[in-house]
């Protein structure tokens, strides 16, 4: 029975996209697959460089931290060059993150329709390839954290022990999306000790404000491959909530939000940072409507539409201080 299940599960997902070698999740137009060279597009999706959106919820709460701390801090803007610094260290650390995950998860993800046809279990790359794009990786995330102060060095660094372990999570914990958010919302930590050089509670309320967002969008991620991880024995938060979802991700938006609105009140934001907050909060509540048997395409859809959620809370953030400047 288990290996007849498991033979539906290799025959399911293998549609037009797999065909063309287009990943499932990955845009219809996206540039790897339309324009990359034919040799770097294995390593491009290795690091996910065909599907954007991870870099980004990756880099929000960075942003979210330099434009909370330009606010306590009395600055005039955020600062910018800190600002594109996080966006290349994004890149290159969700690069290296998915790199590794894919290496560590490559047997497993033979077996799951959707991720079935990555580089690795594909053949598109060997295993030894993989980890030299991984050095590569890390060590343009190194190079961006080095320009940064001693202690936003040794934050940044330390949150690797939490991005190795994530691989591992989903074998042994029902929850692997609580260590994700972990990992995913250090930029929260990061993004105030570049401008203060140390830690306070205004970050890491944003921090935790960070975690529970992302507990939430990833376990709508984690309701497309519900099905395929029960099968394959793959634990996720979507699987551990079970009926309970819905409420399980309203719950964790809502203490989101709380949680920045927290933050905000300890920084001193004013009118334009709470602005984007109700925003934020609204785009979550906004979500949670169209859960209720979401197909995957649509859950795919939700997921992805955090990106806006999180650049307006961003944009309110970060134009609290110009705005404060011009009155």
């Amino acid at each position: 029975m288990a290996g007849a299940a498991r033979r539906a599960v290799s025959q399911k997902g293998s549609g037009a996209g797999a065909a063309s070698g287009r990943l499932p999740d990955a845009g219809r137009n996206n540039w790897v697959d339309s324009h990359a060279p034919a040799g770097l597009r294995p390593y491009l999706k290795l690091a996910r460089l065909d599907r954007p959106i991870g870099s980004w919820l990756l880099l929000l709460p960075c942003w979210w931290a330099a434009g909370l701390a330009a606010i306590a801090a009395g600055q005039a803007h955020p600062n910018l060059v800190h600002m594109l610094l996080f966006a290349i260290g994004a890149v290159a650390m969700r690069g290296a993150g998915c790199t590794f995950n894919d290496i560590v998860d490559r047997d497993l993800d033979r077996h799951v329709a959707r991720t079935r046809h990555r580089p690795l279990p594909a053949g598109e790359v060997s295993v030894r390839q993989a980890v030299v794009w991984l050095g590569i990786l890390c060590f343009t995330g190194l190079g961006v954290l080095l320009q940064f102060n001693l202690a936003t060095i040794v934050i940044g660094a330390a949150s690797l022990l939490v991005v190795a372990i994530y691989p591992f999570m989903k074998r042994v914990t029902g929850m692997p999306q609580a260590v994700l958010g972990l990992a995913f919302s250090w930029g929260a930590l990061v993004g105030w000790s570049a401008v203060f050089g140390g830690l306070a509670a205004a970050p890491l309320l944003l921090y935790g404000a960070a975690v529970f967002w992302t507990i939430g969008y990833d376990t709508i991620y984690a309701l497309q491959d519900i099905e395929d991880d029960a099968v394959v024995g793959i634990r996720s938060s979507a699987r551990t909530f079970g009926q309970h979802t819905l409420l399980a991700i309203a719950t964790c938006y809502g203490l989101a939000a709380m949680l920045a609105l927290a933050a905000i009140w300890l920084a001193g934001g004013g009118v334009a940072a709470y602005a984007g907050l109700v925003l934020f909060a609204g785009h979550l509540a906004r979500q949670l409507g169209g859960i209720a048997g979401a197909t995957p395409q649509k859950a795919l859809a939700l997921f992805k539409s955090n990106r806006d959620a999180g650049l307006l809370l961003a944009a309110g953030l970060c134009l609290d201080p110009v705005l404060r400047g011009l009155i």
